[in-house]
């Protein structure tokens, strides 16, 4: 018997994860000196996060070490049970040298228990909608090789796409030089980015203007949605009337969409800031 878990770093909403059975790593983040652990929403105080930044706390994020790791996986494998873990992109975060020794370890304690983990080469509800869907197929009776097959050909059909709002955000994860930050800030570019065939972020285009900005994303839903029975989910970091403009754009010319509204949690939130504005949906295969 295997139990399906996924981390917080898929952002997928904590009732939802309740609704499918889903268990989830919750992923630390610290800002104003104290450690959290983002929780899917469940109490975490968005409000309070987003203010802290604006007002110039920076926050950090840290990976799990071998010993977190072992403490979470060790009670499945004590009650018996076997793991399949739909983890975010690999590409993104050394936390998973850290699984990787954890792993090795627990394999000397549990011989007879395994723990596969599935790299979505995504982030945020790049992942978690990934997790979403492997959670619906284990509720119907599917098997883990099922589901890891099923995962395969799916991952390549998720597509995200975001802009953010601050690019001196991106500049201090290293996703964008001192130079173009600054020159991008007072030309007022703002980026979009999206998540490549192997996991990693990349640059697709810089936009002049933030209302521009809006409508390519929008545009990007209108013409690449094939899959409306799939949520198109719409984050925003702190920004909801303009995530909001953006669902009623999408809305104008793909009524069938079924559109889902979430805010960006504190994790991802510390690496793209406030203002950060994102669509994820199905599409055709990546290339």
């Amino acid at each position: 018997m295997s139990v399906l878990i996924f981390d917080s770093n898929g952002e997928l909403w904590h009732t939802r994860a309740e609704e499918l059975g889903l268990d989830y790593i919750s992923m630390p983040y610290y800002i104003g000196g104290q450690e959290y652990f983002y929780d899917l929403g469940k109490e975490t105080d968005f409000r309070k996060f987003y203010d802290a930044v604006r007002g110039g706390e920076i926050p950090k994020t840290q990976a799990l070490n071998p010993e977190d790791y072992k403490r979470i996986l060790t009670p499945y494998f004590e009650k018996g049970e076997d793991v399949l873990y739909v983890s975010f992109s690999h590409q993104l975060s050394g936390t998973f040298q850290s699984l990787n020794l954890a792993l090795q370890e627990l394999k000397e304690q549990f011989p007879e228990r395994t723990c596969t983990v599935f790299d979505t080469r995504n982030i945020s509800l790049g992942a978690g909608i990934q997790a979403e869907e492997a959670a619906k197929r284990k509720q119907a009776g599917a098997t883990d090789q099922e589901i890891l097959a099923f995962l395969e050909e799916f991952s390549q059909k998720i597509h995200v796409y975001f802009t953010v709002d601050d690019l001196m955000h991106l500049k201090r994860g290293g996703r964008c030089s001192g130079l173009a930050a600054v020159a991008g800030t007072i030309l007022g570019l703002k980026p979009m980015l999206t998540v490549d065939a192997e996991g990693k972020l990349s640059v697709i285009g810089k936009i002049s203007g933030r209302k521009k900005a809006i409508r390519t994303l929008a545009d990007r839903v209108i013409t690449e949605l094939t899959d409306p029975g799939c949520a198109v989910y719409i984050v925003d970091a702190d920004c909801p009337e303009e995530g909001d403009k953006l669902r009623d754009l999408i809305l104008e010319k793909r009524p069938e969409a079924r559109i889902v509204r979430q805010i960006v949690g504190p994790v991802i939130g510390s690496h793209c800031g406030p203002g950060t504005l994102g669509v994820i949906f199905v599409g055709d295969a990546r290339n």
